[in-house]
């Protein structure tokens, strides 16, 4: 049954912020995959990518985003998410896959910190790199965009989302 809803994009974009307001305006559950990588692993993300490596990091992601078993709950992803088959597969079996799209600039202006983050970085990428490697694999997934240029605020955002749910 697809009564989830889940976000996909760029880290940054406010997939976590978003998905607390639209959890509690449809009166769903919020699941953050980020925490739930973190709780089963028992380390940090950004611990888990020094011990095990971007590989290693982006199978732990895929196994544990591929488990995720729920009913009516807004699921917000990681932004590497998408480089883990198995998960997406199953993240569109059991829900709708929204991208909340926006721009290079919008994104580099709200990241900050990308090791703090734990953004899945290779040797050498940079911010735009990856923009430019993620953009084509969240539009691949995506069931809906919703695309946040122009939008001030996670209201907005949301405003935008709840248009396309209709």
């Amino acid at each position: 049954m697809k009564n989830n809803i889940v976000l996909i994009g760029m880290p940054g974009v406010g997939k976590s912020s978003v998905g607390v307001v639209l959890a509690k305006i449809l009166g769903y559950r919020f699941v953050d995959s980020d925490l739930l990588i973190q709780e089963q692993e028992g380390k940090l993300l950004c611990e888990i990518m020094e011990e095990k490596g971007l590989e290693g990091f982006i199978d732990v992601e895929n196994r544990v985003n591929a488990s995720i078993e729920c009913e009516k709950c807004i699921i917000a992803t990681g932004g590497s998410v998408i480089y883990g088959e198995k998960a997406m597969e199953h993240l569109k079996e059991i829900g709708t896959v929204l991208y909340l799209k926006a721009d290079y600039e919008s994104i580099n202006e709200r990241v900050g910190n990308l090791k703090g983050r734990g953004v899945a970085l290779k040797d050498g990428q940079t911010l735009k790199d990856l923009y430019d490697e993620r953009t084509p694999l969240y539009e691949k997934y995506a069931d809906i965009t919703v695309d946040e240029n122009g939008c001030k605020s996670v209201s907005d955002t949301i405003s935008r989302i709840m248009e396309k749910l209709q």
